[in-house]
């Protein structure tokens, strides 16, 4: 048994004209075609759509009932057209997209929204582990992540290169300095961020390269949180070199051990397209090329 969306227009068509040439006409089919449609149906679930009275084809209620539920699906099929033109037109359409860091996702966003003012940007914040997981979801269309690993499943542009950075209070002994060890860290208390953060990944690979990963005095969900922290002297803490834009009341340590830069990435699911999101990589490329000549 297969109800399908053309059966039920042959349904309703019928059940509108009274005959089965006249739904033809309407279908731009054959008038065979539609009355097999209909005697499939009623074979299949053992049922009667129609009665003839007068040389007319008329509805029993069964049918009337179908066919308020084949105007229902109609109208469905016509919101989810109009659904998709909105999501794939550059003079109005949408995008959902997913920061991990503030910075320098932010300053991509703002450029798209400069080129594409029609479109309508809705932005999610979260971990790294947060934000993979919504682009694998579909909740958003693209994620910009710094240390996205290699996937097959994704399509990615690569933004600008940044590394882990720690940072300290501007009046403390270690912010007199132009870096910072990981044998100095150890004796400081240390703030890190909660599981799922890319930046904590990274600093716990660099502390299990160079010992043992210290025990932290605080450990926070959010940035922002983790950056006052450090601002009010709690104790050190790790965020990513261009993760915000804010420069107050801390001085940011490149960490002796951790050298190696990384990518922050721009990414979305390979099957992923459509005149915005094309819009949108086309916009990380320009971006991506103004930062390598430090023009950004």
């Amino acid at each position: 048994m297969t109800l399908t969306i053309s059966r039920l227009e042959a349904v309703r068509c019928v059940a509108d004209s009274g005959s089965y040439a006249a739904a033809a006409r309407q279908l731009g089919v054959s008038q065979p075609n539609v009355s097999k449609q209909i005697r499939t149906l009623e074979s299949d679930y053992g049922i009667r759509l129609f009665r003839r009275e007068g040389g007319r084809l008329v509805p029993t209620l069964l049918c009337l009932d179908l066919c308020n539920a084949a105007e229902r699906m109609a109208e469905a099929r016509g919101d989810a057209e109009r659904m998709l033109r909105r999501r794939s037109s550059l003079a109005r359409g949408e995008i959902a997209i997913g920061l991990g860091n503030a910075m320098p996702g932010m300053a991509l966003v703002a450029d798209f929204h400069r080129a594409y003012p029609g479109v309508e940007i809705r932005i999610e914040t979260g971990s790294h582990e947060k934000i993979t997981r919504a682009v694998l979801t579909h909740e958003v269309d693209i994620g910009v992540l710094p240390d996205v690993p290699p996937d097959r499943r994704f399509r990615r542009a690569g933004l600008a290169r940044n590394a882990v950075v720690a940072i300290a209070p501007l009046g403390h002994p270690l912010a007199a300095g132009d870096s910072v060890s990981a044998e100095q860290l150890r004796r400081e208390p240390l703030i890190f961020r909660a599981r799922g953060s890319s930046t904590q990944r990274v600093v716990d690979r660099m502390f299990a390269r160079t010992g043992e990963v210290p025990v932290p005095f605080l450990t926070l969900d959010a940035r922002d949180g983790l950056y006052e922290a450090v601002v009010n002297g709690l104790g050190i803490g790790f965020l990513w070199r261009y993760g915000t834009s804010r420069a107050d009341g801390v001085k940011r340590l490149p960490i002796d051990e951790m050298k190696a830069e990384t990518d922050e990435t721009a990414f979305s699911l390979a099957e992923a397209r459509g005149d915005i999101v094309e819009a949108f990589f086309d916009t990380a490329q320009a971006f991506s090329n103004r930062t390598a000549t430090g023009v950004a």
